[in-house]
């Protein structure tokens, strides 16, 4: 491919592409939220499905983009040398060539269009789901003649049913095809197979899948082919079938029990120079058959395909514009909207079911639930109250949480496969989300909220097992009185935090267990340790101290059983320095929690509480300070399973990585002189000159068996030294809430020109999970970094944040951000009030170099003379000032 691969063609972020089709891995998502999922590539392959169960087209992943014959196709016959594949989809390679190609995309539609002049004919297709909720997806196809004369042709929309679980793609193919049944409507064929085929239990199919059709004057198909053997004939395949090349119809042979295929034939069209006619196509899942011919009625008219598609625009439009930027580059501005979607895309599609994720079954995990709330509470923190309280039912009485999580809310799933994997990290996220709710909104009551903890048969953080527990004992956590037990969210984030301080190696650092936010480091779990968390924990531990103080409550109620870890309330306090004793005190508690709990609760002065978290706050920080920081000017991270330091001056050659960097820096546990040197050092070290990205990690030279797989694979792709944006994006929120602008800035940009550098990047616009050593996008979508880059940008670059539910302005916007503008702005919502922010900096002023000197609501100066970084507007005078429909707050910078 030449030139770039995409340019922004309107304010929606819409984009167009002439060259799109010369990469075969590109996929773009459609989808809903009942939801409906599909990724579609510019050839029209990949898959429709509802779930990991309801495949309507073949699960495909990014090898199977470029491999299979399996795609959404529309082909047009007009005599045996005018064979056309509108998609581009045929062995007939030469003729695909000759198309010109353009495609046009947006939120949340795709459209290529194909034309060739020696067929005589452009094809539009058009795709996407209606955010009215159907479980489907609409193909509009609009073919034009744009040769001299009149032409005849007969067209033949393809669209391959696979109607089964993503598991029989290996697991008895052809046996599950065996129990397919179809039935012939006049306007497609509806798919229903028999059985669920699982031999761990075989199950009554519920899933039916249909594909039906209509031209623009209402005429259904002429012949419907049910099989692919009926279309593609013995000797043809879905490239070169049959039915397209031979011009040949169904016939009677028996088509149940077959692999399907929804081949729906319409009548010949004799369409004159410069005219258009069009042909719908609606593909869909469904769990009551009673309801295709009523969905399908909703959508067989040009007119409700139109209305149908400028409604799912609009949807998707407004969900990208929650935070709306007007900067001096536009093109980041339209960029950004699609960042903003990603949080909501990975809501619907967990982190599957696209190309690159070819693996789990949907859902998300753990650190998913409360790294996605960040986007929420950054617009809607009243919405979000109810998935924290409902995250925090997946915590467990030893610490550690569920693994297996459901579709809805506080739903979690007893893991039956006995998979014993505990997340060091894990314990790290509650917090910092329920933190920043409480910021955004006020709420400092949800921290006294009581839920239930979680059990299942895993214990003592999955070290042993309760043989006792079984599915009827249920999810909930019981006391010796066999009552199911409720704690605050205060005590929920204690139990994390505090077993985790006690849970540590032999140099006195939280273990490693089977990772921590790097799955790649899962090779070390009875001696590493993770210094980088470790460092995360502390600040925790003062966080919460912090809370408890803010609370202003005299005595605070916890778990009896919890009190061996609140150890300076009692008469021998643990020495801290010693780990052996740190185990015992922790043993003693598992043991104490191991099958159920007493119940009882007691009654805690809350200054001696918040002393105690302060305490163990003080000595993990002060601990990190002095054994982990090297002479070569940056934090060891890890210590591997055969307890050696993982990072340093190592067999001649640096070892380094970005995550025993950043958390340093982001808790608070680097100093600010270590904060430069460090700086200095992952730019030397991890930032790539070619293209300003930074590394997870330098190169290690060999295998780490006793730390990791990650080092297994080549370097510069995937855990071993890519480029990953969430780590990235966390450095840079890591710089800028230490004061550190110019570099927080430089880190969030870097990630930015990569993505939009498409020559290199060579996918859409949005922000992958992390780019490759060529510098290529991996991942797209469906990546936690979204949350975080939203999250970083508002709270901190632009400074527009809660402070206990004030509204807090403190702008730590770089000069380059107004390059030729002397100002600029950011719409949001904060207290349920839309607003647009605006930063007027007359000199265009680095950060560091201006203040606040004046500040207007609506119009009205709310302060003048200012002369300061920050400034605070209180939540009753902000609402009492905004009331409009948006309310614009002008901030003048001096």
């Amino acid at each position: 491919m030449t030139g770039e691969l995409w340019k922004f063609t309107d304010k929606t972020g819409a984009f167009s592409s002439t060259n799109a089709n010369l990469i075969n891995t590109l996929y773009f998502p459609l989808c809903n939220n009942t939801p409906i999922m599909s990724g579609i590539s510019p050839d029209l392959h990949g898959d429709i499905k509802a779930s990991n169960n309801a495949y309507l087209m073949e699960p495909v992943t990014r090898i199977g983009l470029v491999n299979s014959k399996i795609s959404r196709n529309f082909w047009i016959y007009s005599n045996p040398k005018k064979i056309w594949s509108a998609t581009g989809v045929s062995r007939d390679i030469q003729t695909s060539k000759e198309d010109t190609f353009k495609l046009e995309a947006g939120p949340l539609w795709h459209k290529i269009t194909r034309e060739n002049k020696k067929i005589g004919l452009k094809a539009e297709v058009t795709s996407f789901i209606p955010s009215s909720g159907e479980t489907i997806e609409i193909m509009l196809v609009n073919i034009t003649n744009i040769s001299a004369k009149s032409i005849k042709f007969t067209p033949t929309a393809a669209i391959p049913i696979y109607a089964r679980s993503a598991d029989n793609l290996r697991d008895h193919r052809h046996v599950t095809s065996l129990l397919n049944r179809a039935e012939i409507d006049k306007s497609g064929i509806i798919v229903t197979p028999t059985l669920l085929f699982d031999e761990t239990g075989h199950r009554k199919n519920d899933n039916s899948y249909f594909v039906f059709g209509i031209d623009g004057l209402g005429k259904k198909p002429e012949y419907i082919y049910p099989s692919q053997e009926s279309f593609c004939g013995e000797a043809g395949n879905l490239e070169a079938p049959e039915a397209a090349y031979n011009n040949t119809l169904p016939g009677k042979k028996p088509y149940q029990g077959k692999e399907m295929i929804g081949a729906l034939r319409f009548a010949a069209k004799s369409l004159a120079r410069r005219k258009s006619f069009s042909y719908i196509i609606i593909m869909g899942i469904t769990r009551d058959k009673t309801k295709i011919k009523p969905v399908f009625n909703n959508f067989d008219s040009l007119d409700k395909i139109n209305r149908a598609l400028e409604a799912t625009k609009q949807y998707w439009s407004c969900e990208c514009a929650s935070i709306e930027l007007n900067s001096s580059d536009k093109n980041f501005d339209h960029w950004l909207r699609w960042v903003n979607i990603q949080p909501e895309l990975r809501r619907i599609f967990g982190c599957s079911f696209l190309p690159d994720f070819d693996y789990g079954k949907g859902g998300r995990g753990w650190r998913d639930l409360w790294q996605d709330c960040l986007s929420l509470i950054l617009t809607r923190p009243e919405t979000v109250k109810p998935l924290l309280i409902n995250n925090f039912k997946g915590v467990r009485i030893d610490g550690s949480n569920a693994t297996i999580i459901g579709k809805n809310p506080g739903e979690f799933i007893a893991d039956r496969n006995n998979i014993a994997r505990v997340w060091m990290d894990h314990g790290v996220w509650p917090l910092i989300s329920t933190l920043f709710y409480i910021h955004q909104s006020g709420d400092l009551n949800i921290l006294l909220e009581k839920i239930p903890y979680f059990k299942d048969q895993h214990t003592c953080r999955s070290r042993e097992r309760d043989f006792n527990w079984t599915p009827a004992y249920g999810k909930e956590l019981k006391t010796s009185r066999h009552q199911a037990y409720s704690g605050t969210i205060l005590e929920h984030l204690l139990v994390e935090n505090l077993v985790q301080f006690f849970n540590v190696g032999p140099h006195n650092l939280i273990r490693l267990e089977n990772a921590d936010w790097n799955d790649g480091l899962d090779m070390a779990p009875e001696f590493g340790e993770s210094v980088a968390f470790s460092a995360m924990y502390a600040q925790n531990l003062k966080n919460i101290a912090e809370l408890l103080a803010k609370l202003n409550l005299k005595e605070v109620t916890v778990l009896k059983e919890l009190l061996p870890l609140l150890d300076t309330l009692q008469a021998a306090p643990v020495d801290y320095s010693n780990p052996e004793m740190k185990l015992r005190t922790l043993d003693s508690y598992f043991k104490a929690v191991k099958y159920e709990i007493s119940g009882e609760t007691i009654s805690l002065p809350a200054g001696s509480l918040i002393a105690d978290l302060e305490k163990k706050a003080e000595w993990l920080s002060g601990h990190i300070r002095k054994n982990e920081w090297l002479e070569c000017g940056f934090f060891n991270g890890y210590y591997n399973n055969s307890q050696e330091r993982v990072e340093g001056k190592i067999r001649g050659s640096i070892r380094m990585t970005l995550t025993g960097q950043v958390f340093a820096i982001m808790s608070g546990v680097a100093l600010p002189g270590q904060i430069t040197t460090l700086f200095k050092n992952i730019k030397k070290y991890l930032q790539d000159k070619k293209t300003g990205g930074f590394r997870l990690n330098t190169d290690f030279n060999s295998e780490q068996l006793d730390l990791g797989r990650a080092f297994s694979f080549i370097y510069g792709d995937k855990e071993n030294g890519a480029f990953f944006n969430h780590m990235t994006v966390m450095l840079a929120y890591a710089l800028y809430k230490q004061g550190r602008a110019s570099e927080g800035f430089e880190a969030l940009n870097s990630i930015y020109k990569m993505c939009v550098n498409s020559k290199v990047s060579k996918i859409y616009p949005c922000l992958p999970e992390y780019f490759d050593s060529e510098g290529a996008g991996k991942y797209c979508y469906l990546t936690g970094s979204a949350s975080w880059f939203m999250f970083t940008l508002l709270t901190q670059a632009f400074g527009i944040r809660g402070e206990f539910g004030d509204l807090s302005i403190e702008p730590k916007l770089a000069a380059a951000q107004f390059k030729n503008k002397t100002s600029i702005s950011i719409k949001t919502v904060f207290a349920a009030r839309p607003i647009e922010v605006v930063f007027i900096n007359p000199k265009r002023a680095d950060f560091g170099k201006y203040r606040i000197q004046e500040l207007t609501v609506n119009g009205k100066p709310i302060v003048q003379k200012l002369d300061s970084r920050k400034f605070l507007i209180k939540r009753n005078i902000f609402l009492s000032l905004c009331n409009n429909p948006l309310n614009k707050i002008e901030v003048f910078l001096k």
